[in-house]
């Protein structure tokens, strides 16, 4: 039964339409100020999908806020930790030049993470001198410890169009990894299942370098916790600095840091964040695309994907183009040596290209200076498509390069 469409008095509707211009103007004006570099939109700020409600204009404006918020001590900031705010390393939603570190100790075929002393990644800073009436304790970096035997450098990954891709199905990420299997066994890749604390299942990962984060949702707490070492519902455990957990005792904001508002907040962002905009098409962008599947690069980055039903209007299944399978694969000697959850140490998540001509550097560390760099590194389940590269005339070469650069 189709509900009568309610009167509304033309007050009301200018009161409306003011809210509406409000919310879009805080959200621009705080994306100019607060994520501190450029981002898609005409002034450096962030931009939101199209077609959002009221409701959810002012969800993305919070999460802008809470995105480029600055924590300090007193808001529960460390006591260790990489960066003060999100938009440190995610600029404008964008990516950054930043790497965080991640170590371990590889014994035999054994793969330990160093929960002992701190864990896989370490937290660069810390807050610093800490007194209280038991004494005083100054909370520095963590250091790579003696008992590392891996160190692995990784970079800042953008959060440009997330809301997409969380909105994938599972079953979808399953099905490309079975065509995948059937069609292209040698370089086909797999799902990485993980548990999602939110359901208590175990569901597709699809965010991180090792696709070893489920949703947006996960996403944002693990990051407030591991970067910025704020507390949530989520992950209310502080980190023991260097492993010392009596070091905890002089936590100056030892209670729980968020009650979940702000984790929220910044899910809110990452999800109505619109996807970064192709360059222009030319006639060297349309040679280079068929290059692009003709290679074999197609296999993996995976053009166009279509989300499931969604109540933000752009995500209602809707298909987009990250040019990535989100699946891992093994990259042999491009892998970081880093286990998690079930990926190995050689297995890599497909690198979106999206947003590929908004960056300066590539690879998961970022030690490729140029895309050409990036693609001659290629190893493992890419060395095919390497190969077919490398043997391309310079001219198509040229093509397929002038396409990646304009995605």
């Amino acid at each position: 039964m189709l509900e009568a469409t309610p009167r509304v008095s033309p007050a009301t509707a200018g009161r409306h339409r003011l809210l509406a211009g409000a919310a879009a103007l805080l959200a621009a004006s705080i994306g100019v100020t607060a994520q501190r570099g450029p981002g898609q939109g005409p002034n450096g700020g962030p931009q939101p999908v199209p077609g959002l409600t009221l409701a959810q204009q002012q969800a993305f404006a919070d999460g802008v806020r809470a995105f480029g918020r600055d924590y300090t001590d007193a808001d529960g900031l460390g006591p260790v930790f990489n960066d003060e705010s999100c938009a440190d390393c995610h600029r404008g939603g964008g990516d950054s030049n930043r790497n965080v570190t991640r170590i371990g100790r590889q014994e035999a075929d054994a793969f330990d993470g160093l929960e002992r002393l701190g864990g896989s990644l370490l937290q660069s800073r810390g807050i610093g001198t800490v007194t209280t009436a038991d004494g005083s304790f100054d909370f520095r970096g963590e250091d790579v410890p003696a008992e590392a035997t891996i160190t692995a450098r990784r970079k800042s990954q953008p959060v440009l169009g997330l809301g997409f891709v969380d909105a994938v199905p599972d079953a979808t990420f399953h099905a490309m990894a079975d065509e995948q299997a059937r069609a292209t066994p040698d370089t086909a890749g797999r799902v990485q299942l993980v548990f999602d604390r939110t359901t208590g299942d175990f569901v597709v990962g699809r965010f991180g370098w090792k696709a070893q984060v489920p949703t947006l949702r996960e996403f944002s707490g693990d990051a407030l916790l591991n970067e910025m070492g704020i507390t949530s519902p989520g992950f209310r455990d502080e980190i023991c600095p260097q492993g010392d957990c009596l070091a905890l005792g002089f936590n100056p904001a030892p209670a729980l840091n968020d009650d979940g508002h702000e984790a929220e907040a910044i899910t809110d962002f990452m999800r109505l964040l619109a996807p970064p905009p192709p360059g222009a098409a030319t006639d060297d962008t349309r040679r280079g695309e068929t290059v692009f599947h003709a290679t074999g690069c197609a296999a993996c980055h995976r053009p166009s994907l279509t989300t499931g039903p969604s109540p933000v209007r752009a995500l209602d299944r809707a298909t987009f183009e990250p040019y990535s399978d989100f699946l891992l694969h093994d990259m042999g000697p491009l892998g970081d040596g880093i286990p998690q959850a079930s990926a190995t140490g050689t297995e890599m998540r497909t690198a979106p290209l999206w947003g590929l001509r908004l960056r300066t550097r590539y690879l998961h560390d970022g030690s490729a200076a140029s895309v050409d760099d990036a693609v001659r590194r290629h190893g493992g389940q890419g060395r095919d498509a390497r190969v077919r590269y490398e043997a391309l005339a310079e001219d198509a070469r040229a093509d397929l390069l002038a396409f990646l650069q304009s995605r």
